[in-house]
């Protein structure tokens, strides 16, 4: 039984708010089982009318897949609210119908893809398709579409089409509880400090904390370390007090594994389980080839020959850091905290700074008043700016989801509306982990059958250190820089279809734009006009930008290292045979070591790096417990080496501006644009790289941008 009618229920009247954003402040949680029914009923409707309304024989492009791309409208407005604010700003209450909806939800999209004689007239119009007189980005669509629905099981026959559907069921409840999980432990656990812990951190970071007491109604003598990595990494990094940094280090790479009620061992290895048995219904040995199949890689061989290339060279490079780390200790003659044997995983950034500071004459602390938040959104805007031409204006008036988000206009240079953009910087809790880019609206011009160009709502969600005012890391910078150019890729889409549009690209092409416009932060130009004091106004000293620079190389193989290993075990966890037996009884009980059977997730974590030869003093960036690249949904499983994948194409794409002696040349920037920023999946991604590029990417910019390069 309803409970709201259809007028009552914001999610589904028209919106009258500007530019279409969600009315976010009429929108409960209690309105989304309702309008979710409507909205499955209605795009089960529209699935109907196609199939009903032409003949097998007689299916085409304008009859069949057109309708196709358009169908479903209100059920994706719905979900499009409904999945980005489960992921930036779920109270308990909306955490409930997420797993509540999880399974339904995934078992309405197998039925669309399933669905009786719909299937058979897309076969019809891809079998024929270049006969039809259509033009490439028609193509590529059909293509599209008829390669989602083989890849969803839609040639399966009826009792393995039911049996595929429960196991997507089943994975959507289960990489649901994963993210609950881990939002869980970030949420609740923290670390209480006072005055006398703090010593060693700088006063960003200690604002930082006071703020985070403060959010937390704790008293004024009391400064809290949140999970959130905008905290944890700069704690470890500076904190005088080794046992601090342990157990600041323990607690960080121990979510979703820190509360009994909330342990994800039992669910990876049942989201592994179905992942390997849906891979083998489609004919592959595991998921790892499932995976890799729809992508540029193409096969796990193409991945792993990419990662060992890199993870061989990392560990050399690393062998020179840990030297050089352990050149330092020994000549600490004392200090407060005593002088470890060896170095720890929680005193590898400790020392490291200190060899930095050392090396480089560089600390940190005095980068980031340089590099406030505001100045660096500054940056971002200018650079787009200078690059594309786009203008941003704020909108304070537009009332978004949480307060600390901003709304902006973005203009063309010539007075166009191109887009609307949403900031969310600031980590809170409720807040899911991490930085991403999303949309609540894509870019198309084939919403309805008049072919109007409806303009994309993208927002950015990083997870800052909220301060007055909020100082960054160069690291934070380049991550604002990152998920900016995944906006960009959003914003500045320009593709007929939906299916097509902004960043429903392959996975490892995704990361090029939001890569490739990391690049334009490390300019001496850029970083002259917008990293300035945040009290002063001062401009970075040339002196110190020349030290910013020079040691941006220093501790790559440590990087290296830490995420080659997290993309080697994804490999490895993706290709491995799930035991049968395994379950919560049988978690922690022995695994075979000489077999690829994965029954303990613990130790097939260790067994595999032990093989790798992890170097001592690392761990993977994230392990498999809190993992959500790779069990939050299977976007990134046996995908998480895309980021890689993508460096080698956007260290060789920025090349093409530095060979034009300007970073922001003109014809290299259009067409960028035209290739990278605004094709989405109109285009397979190699022509689109050539096209740009004039040529296929080399890896050697990539092993160079890195410090790997063997001269």
């Amino acid at each position: 039984m309803s409970s709201f009618t259809a007028l009552e229920n914001p999610l589904l009247t028209k919106w009258t708010t500007p530019h279409g954003i969600p009315p976010f402040t009429s929108i409960k949680p209690s309105h989304y089982e309702d309008a979710f029914k409507i909205g499955m009923e209605k795009h089960l409707l529209d699935i109907k009318t196609i199939v009903n309304g032409v003949t097998i024989e007689d299916a085409s492009f304008d009859n069949v897949i057109a309708p196709f791309d358009r169908a479903g409208s209100l059920l994706n407005q719905i979900a499009l609210v409904f999945h980005n604010l489960c992921s930036s700003d779920c109270p308990p209450e909306l955490q409930t119908i997420q797993l509540k909806l999880s399974g339904p939800l995934a078992a309405h999209s197998s039925s669309i893809y399933m669905y009786p004689g719909l299937f058979d007239r897309i076969n019809q119009v891809y079998n024929k398709r270049f006969d039809l007189l259509l033009n490439s980005e028609q193509i590529r669509l059909i293509e599209r579409f008829h390669l989602d629905f083989v890849r969803a099981g839609a040639k399966f026959d009826s009792i393995s089409q039911s049996k595929y559907a429960k196991i997507m069921e089943s994975l959507a409840e289960l990489e649901t509880k994963f993210t609950q999980n881990v939002m869980g432990d970030e949420s609740s656990y923290t670390i209480v400090l006072n005055e006398d812990d703090l010593s060693g951190l700088p006063s960003s970071i200690i604002e930082a904390a006071k703020q985070a007491a403060i959010d937390r109604g704790l008293n004024d003598n009391s400064y809290v370390i949140t999970l959130s990595r905008s905290l944890v990494e700069p704690f470890i990094t500076y904190s005088d007090r080794r046992d601090l940094r342990e157990k600041t280090w323990k607690a960080w790479t121990s979510r979703g594994e820190l509360d009994p009620s909330r342990n994800n061992h039992i669910i990876i290895l049942e989201i592994l389980k179905l992942r390997e048995e849906q891979a083998r219904m489609h004919g592959y040995n595991n998921f790892g080839e499932y995976a890799t199949a729809d992508t540029m890689a193409g096969s796990p061989k193409a991945v792993m020959d990419l990662l060992l290339k890199v993870w061989n060279r990392g560990k050399s490079s690393v062998d020179r850091e840990r030297s050089a780390l352990l050149e330092y200790i020994h000549s600490v003659s004392t200090n407060a905290i005593g002088i470890p044997d060896k170095i720890e995983p929680w005193d590898w950034r400790f020392y490291a700074e200190k060899v930095r500071q050392s090396k480089y004459d560089l600390d940190q602390s005095e980068v980031k008043p340089y590099f406030s938040l505001d100045a660096m959104v500054n940056a971002v805007f200018d650079c787009a700016n200078r690059l594309f031409g786009l203008k941003f204006i704020l909108r304070p008036d537009i009332i978004s989801y949480h307060p600390d988000v901003r709304t902006y206009e973005v203009y063309e240079e010539d007075g166009k509306l191109v887009g609307i953009f949403l900031h969310d910087n600031y980590a809170r809790p409720n807040k899911q982990g991490g930085a991403w880019m999303s949309e609540y609206r894509c870019q198309s011009r084939n919403y309805d059958e008049s072919g109007q160009h409806i303009i994309p709502i993208i927002v950015n969600n990083n997870n800052f250190a909220k301060g007055d005012p909020c100082l960054l890391s160069f690291d934070d910078a380049v991550t604002l820089f990152h998920e900016f150019g995944h906006g960009m890729h959003g914003m500045l889409s320009n593709v007929t279809y939906q299916r097509l549009s902004g960043t429903n690209v392959l996975r490892d092409f995704v990361e090029l734009p939001s890569q490739l416009f990391e690049h334009w932060l490390s300019e001496k130009e850029v970083l002259i006009k917008h990293a300035r004091h945040y009290l002063t106004n001062e401009p970075i000293p040339d002196e110190l930008l020349d030290r910013l620079m020079k040691a941006k190389k220093f501790n790559q193989g440590f990087s290296t290292i830490e995420f080659t290993a997290s993309a080697l075990v994804d490999q490895a966890l993706h290709s491995a045979v799930i035991s049968p037996l395994a379950s919560p009884i049988d978690e922690g009980k022995n695994t075979d070591s000489n077999s690829n059977v994965l029954a303990d997730i613990s130790l097939f974590e260790k067994q595999e790096l032990d093989k790798l030869g992890m170097p001592e003093g690392i761990v993977m960036r994230h392990r498999p417990t809190h993992f959500q690249h790779l069990f939050s949904s299977s976007a990134y499983a046996a995908g998480y080496y895309v980021y890689l994948w993508a460096e080698v194409l956007d260290a060789d794409g920025y090349d093409a501006f530095l060979e034009t002696g300007n970073p922001f040349d003109p014809s290299t920037a259009k067409k960028v644009r035209e290739y990278i920023y605004s094709s989405g999946n109109s285009l397979d991604p190699a022509v689109a790289y050539r096209s740009f590029r004039g040529r296929d990417p080399v890896i050697e910019p990539m092993l160079k941008k890195k410090g790997l390069l063997i001269e």
